[in-house]
């Protein structure tokens, strides 16, 4: 009986030390009876071009990315997938054989997985609902996409105007013409009035552990009761800023939903197979225990 060599895909990230992704990943491949194992890679971005070199010339089979490499990745690959363009940003990496020519190309699973997830706890929101979407990187721009779709008209607070600004632009130019999005400088979220805010998505790594005392929202600013918060920090289970939700009345929600259903898009990318979401998600939940 022939064994066949190990398929290997991993993270690539700067941490990645916290990430529960090779626990969901892995225990998916081990469901499937698939001889495929999932590492995590810690990267500087001084190193990204070398790390991912070097990754590539061991035969990995595919990668996930998460900050700070979803856009600086974009220029060290083959071929960008249309939805990575649109979004600015890529979060998987698939090695795809042409010719007898391995060549790695980037795409955006992070727009489906919080499209699905948003969708199962919050529903399509009501007619000009607006969105609030905290930060303007690659998470960011994938929310900006999502909200844009399902029609929410989306204010982007940034700490670094400019950033927002782009971030604007960039979807101007390539969301409908009737998407209704603007950007504020961080200290304007004093300015505006939050009470017709519906939903809040916060897209930076503020929060996430180890630093879990931290929050990316004023802690003398209340948070609007009607509007729901979610939070793609996923480890603590409960960050700060969604206590702070809570503690005002509002709906709060972690990233983990985002997570799995990201990954299992991923997943089916590189195996080919379905994904075995429950798996993936008591895995992903067990893991951050």
């Amino acid at each position: 009986m022939t064994v066949s060599a190990i398929q290997r895909v991993g993270l690539i990230g700067w941490p990645v030390a916290h990430s529960v992704s090779p626990a969901m990943f892995n225990a998916a491949f081990t469901a499937l009876g698939l001889n495929w194992r999932y590492d995590a890679y810690p990267i500087s971005p001084d190193n990204l071009a070398s790390g991912l070199r070097a990754l590539q010339a061991d035969g990995l089979r595919g990668l996930n990315v998460t900050v700070p490499h979803k856009r600086a990745v974009i220029d060290l690959l083959d071929s960008i997938r249309p939805e990575a363009r649109l979004i600015g940003a890529v979060n998987t990496i698939a090695a795809v054989e042409e010719g007898g020519v391995i060549r790695w190309e980037g795409t955006n699973t992070d727009a489906a997985g919080l499209h699905h997830d948003l969708r199962a706890l919050v529903g399509l929101p009501e007619p000009g609902a607006s969105a609030l979407i905290l930060g303007a990187g690659g998470a960011a721009r994938a929310a900006a996409v999502v909200l844009a779709r399902q029609g929410y008209t989306i204010t982007i607070a940034s700490r670094r105007p400019e950033r927002g600004e782009q971030l604007v632009n960039e979807a101007r130019r390539n969301l409908p013409a009737q998407t209704e999005i603007h950007a504020i400088p961080w200290e304007a979220l004093r300015r505006i009035d939050l009470s017709q805010i519906r939903l809040i998505v916060h897209c930076t790594p503020v929060g996430m552990w180890p630093h879990d005392d931290e929050t990316p929202w004023p802690s003398d600013l209340a948070i609007p009761s009607a509007a729901v918060v979610y939070d793609m920090v996923y480890r603590p289970a409960q960050t700060r800023l969604m206590r702070q939700a809570l503690d005002s009345g509002a709906a709060a929600y972690n990233g983990l939903g985002m997570l799995v259903r990201q990954g299992a898009a991923a997943f089916t990318l590189w195996t080919g197979r379905e994904a075995p979401i429950d798996i993936m998600l008591d895995a992903a939940r067990q893991a951050l225990t």
